[in-house]
């Protein structure tokens, strides 16, 4: 169960920073790179929570 709602979890978010930053590139088009760095960085530390979460589960098992 707990592994379940970390992933679930981990890909709310990052479904969500993938729409902010399109929405963010769709505005200000020059600002691009920048947006997808930043993008990038945040998807890999919620990525870095979730395999966490999934490994701390595990050992509860």
């Amino acid at each position: 169960m707990g592994v379940a709602i970390a992933v679930i979890g981990a890909a709310i978010g990052i479904g969500q920073i993938g729409k902010a930053a399109v929405e963010g590139i769709a505005r200000q088009p020059e600002a691009g790179s920048d947006i997808r760095t930043t993008m990038i960085i945040s998807a890999a530390l919620i990525e870095g929570v979730a395999l966490f979460a999934i490994v701390v589960c595990g050992f509860i098992l």
